[in-house]
């Protein structure tokens, strides 16, 4: 997009506020000396895209210009800050420590960091820049989201600065183990700075996880299960306690504009070009990367010359395109990857090609959507051989591009996408043998397969986009704020002096309405009409807090009657399915009496799971411990029942696959509290030992699970077992997050209670779950349940 830029009077403020290290556009001088601004490439560009677009902003951020100061200005519907920087800041603060410390720091030290002090001083010095740019940019009670790893430091300066803020901050690249990140000498100082943050995002379940231990051991803030227990003082020291939100939300891409793109005559029309250009090929392999060294080009290079020199595949009959757009290329260590790439081809090239054919296309420079688009098209395989990437939104491209259902994608096992596109062809790029046979594998795969596996990932790819990307982490962002909201506000007087809520609407959806988490009762009526209406429905509950009000020991819980009833009714309405999807072992579930005939039932929190039609093609969770989960089931056993010990009340509960340490029982609640904190600092160290565990926090207990699945888990499988249709989900606590974020859109996630949550409807306790269970069954079957 090309527009000509407007001036904006300063100051420009917002209700909410976008910081990252560039503005998302870029200045074009024509040759007549005008000068115009485009949206620029990139991941975080386009991920948020549609994001400024629905909500409007003011975007904070370098215009990418030495020694230059600009005054805000407007391109389209987006408002600019820009923030100066000088040639020693950009030599210090973005090359220097932001990506020769800090980016080989977190990619696995692939390539040595540089750890200088002048650097680390530069670095504050700008992140202060940019935290006193983002508060004159704010509202008063405003959002601000913070990007990525050279603006680490921002989100404590902001709260310092503007504690109003409600104050977000994600990290688009991993964050590594805290053994690699320990060797940062500002390692402290980087986690105060992120942790001043209402809201921090990661891309995988293991960078979460690393940045709760890195906090633990580094700044000594408790974590209990995603959440982050820190103070209000810089040090940590005092002030008044908060927590931290500290989980994976995995960025997508606008999957829709892609396909559409793709579909379109002239890109089509363009692909086939493309096949014609390169001589027709009886088969395309792609690459699409960053000129980076944690791309893996260099071992994707090799498996293919590999393969050429073993004649595994004929050099007439395949052609590597390799696209490697520029970056950092005042970067030394950049500077010898081109080097390196650029010898390898003409290696590979001058042994395997012949006067009219070249095996390997090397394209140093980036395109236009609408020439990838019409790459992927063209493409019969891409090929992400990273070595450590934080998602690899081209993999989701290249999946929302084909249309056809061909096509397939040889994907490494670390890149981030991995973890979502689990039907494409995993491998470790390490392992060049592997990374061959994957590569050959995939260029041999029929075309059934290829349907198979590609419809698989493109059902994901699209239910998973990036706007549900922005609205699962704007929603929790919604969250923090709302409880901020409650925490802070003077309790209102009782009886008649009690300010009536205007329209349904309480005082937190007045002082913050774009983030109130509370919805009405009507509105969640209309919810239950659309899903009654629905050919096929999924009613998934969660037992404990949801269906069954909390005791204080488990084997006391039982549904409510008015509950039981009415999921009886729904379960027997054609079209409907009920699911019990719980932390209990599924013989406990049985025995609290629950009724479980026609229902499927998911324990253990999805390492059990019964019920499920049509076994022989979906067979049930194996419910028998592997030798390594036994030993992991043992360790942990020991931990809990040493920290039970000689504290009354306190006590360990054995399920199939994990172990609790209740502290409901122990008569002071700082005793209680002490106790599961220290129990999970040290299984969290077992974690980090053993590998395999599940760490959860929860109502006064600590969880241990030695088989790494969750209720989102379970609750795809159960999915994928069922025809096509909506669901419903109801929990009351953290784990149940998983599943809520397992939904489609169109479905509907209901949270129990008032902790923050993604979900989009609430109830109060288990009383109101029996109520809307018994409106879902009236809804759909006619059928009135009383009180």
């Amino acid at each position: 997009m090309s527009e000509s830029a407007a001036r904006v009077e300063n100051p420009v403020r917002s209700a909410f506020v976008v910081v990252s290290n560039r503005l998302p556009v870029d200045r074009v001088t024509e040759p007549d000396g005008s000068v115009r601004w485009r949206t620029s490439p990139g991941g975080l560009v386009t991920a948020m895209e549609p994001v400024v677009r629905d909500l409007g902003c003011v975007w904070v951020g370098w215009p990418g210009s030495i020694d230059e100061e600009l005054e805000p200005f407007a391109v389209g519907a987006m408002r600019l800050r820009p923030v100066a920087l000088s040639a020693k800041d950009f030599a210090e603060y973005y090359e220097g420590c932001s990506n020769d410390t800090f980016w080989p720091l977190y990619h696995d030290v692939i390539s040595p960091p540089g750890y200088h002090r002048e650097w680390w001083d530069r670095y504050v010095a700008v992140n202060r820049r940019f935290a006193e740019a983002a508060a004159e940019a704010a509202e008063p009670g405003a959002t601000v989201w913070v990007h990525d790893y050279q603006l680490q430091l921002v989100p404590a300066m902001l709260r310092e600065l503007r504690p109003d803020l409600v104050i977000a901050f994600f990290l688009h690249i991993p964050f590594p183990a805290h053994g690699l990140f320990g060797q940062l000498p500002w390692r402290r100082q980087v986690l105060e700075g992120i942790i001043g943050a209402d809201v921090v995002g990661f891309q995988r379940v293991a960078d979460a996880a690393n940045f709760r231990s890195a906090v633990r051991r580094y700044v000594g803030a408790p974590s209990n299960g995603n959440r982050i227990l820190v103070g209000d003082a810089p040090d940590g020291s005092g002030g008044p306690e908060r927590h931290v939100l500290a989980q994976e939300f995995p960025i997508s891409i606008d999957a829709a504009e892609f396909a559409a793109l793709a579909a379109s005559e002239s890109v089509q029309r363009r692909a086939r070009e493309i096949r014609a250009e390169l001589g027709d090929p009886k088969r395309v392999i792609l690459g699409v990367d960053r000129l980076d060294y944690t791309k893996g080009i260099r071992h994707r290079l090799k498996a293919f010359s590999e393969l050429l020199q073993d004649g595994e595949i004929d050099p007439a009959e395949v052609t590597l395109v390799q696209v490697a757009s520029p970056s950092r290329e005042r970067v030394e260590a950049y500077q010898h990857l081109r080097d390196e790439i650029e010898v390898t081809v003409g290696r590979i090239n001058g042994d395997f090609g012949t006067i009219g054919h070249s095996p390997v296309v090397y394209l140093h420079r980036g395109y236009p959507r609408e020439e990838m688009a019409a790459l992927y098209l063209a493409a019969d395989v891409l090929a992400v051989t990273a070595l450590r990437d934080g998602m690899n939104l081209v993999a989701k491209e290249y999946a929302a591009c084909r249309f056809d259902e061909r096509g397939a994608l040889v994907l490494s096992e670390f890149a981030g996408a991995a973890d979502e596109l689990r039907r494409a062809v995993l491998v470790n790029p390490h392992d060049i043998n592997g990374l061959k046979a994957g590569i050959g594998a995939a260029l041999r795969m029929p075309e059934a397969e290829q349907r198979q596996r590609m419809r698989a990932m493109r059902k994901v790819v699209f239910r998973n986009d990036v706007a549900r990307w922005s609205s699962d982490f704007l929603r929790s962002v919604e969250g923090a704020a709302a409880q901020r909201i409650l925490a802070e506000a003077p309790e209102a007087p009782a009886g008649d002096g009690a300010p009536e809520p205007d329209d349904g609407i309480g005082a937190a959806n007045q002082a913050h309405p774009p983030t109130t988490p509370i919805f009405l009762p009507t509105g969640l009526d209309a919810v239950l009409r659309r899903l009654a209406a629905e050919a096929r429905l999924l009613v998934a509950c969660d037992f404990d807090g949801t269906l069954a009000p909390i005791v204080p020991h488990p084997d006391q819980a039982r549904i409510l009657p008015r509950a039981e009833q009415a999921l009886s009714v729904l379960q027997n309405a054609p079209g409907v399915d009920v699911a019990i999807v719980s932390g209990r072992s599924i013989a406990d579930l049985r025995a609290t009496g629950l009724r479980t005939d026609g229902r499927i039932l998911s324990g253990s929190h999805g390492a059990e799971l019964v019920g499920l039609p049509g076994d022989e093609q979906v067979p049930t969770v194996s419910a028998t411990r592997t030798p390594d989960e036994d030993l992991r089931y043992e360790r942990v056993r020991q931990l809990f029942e040493r920290h039970a010990a000689g504290r009354p009340g306190a006590w360990v509960e054995q399920k199939p696959f994990g172990l609790v340490l209740h502290g409901r029982g122990v008569a002071e609640l700082a005793e209680a509290e002490a106790m599961l904190a220290a129990a999970a600092a040290e299984a969290e160290d077992l974690r980090e030992q053993l590998g395999g565990l599940r760490l959860r926090g929860g109502k006064l207990v600590t969880e241990a699970s030695v088989r790494d699945t969750d209720k989102g888990v379970a609750l795809h499988t159960i999915r994928t077992a069922l025809p096509e249709g909506s669901a419903v989900m109801i929990g009351d606590d953290d784990t149940d997050e998983d599943a809520f974020r397992a939904l489609e859109s169109g479905d509907a996630a209901i949270r129990v209670g008032t902790a923050p949550s993604v979900a989009e409807f609430r109830v109060a306790d288990p009383e109101e779950v029996a109520a809307m269970l018994a409106r879902l069954a009236e809804l759909r079957t006619g059928v009135v349940i009383g009180s």
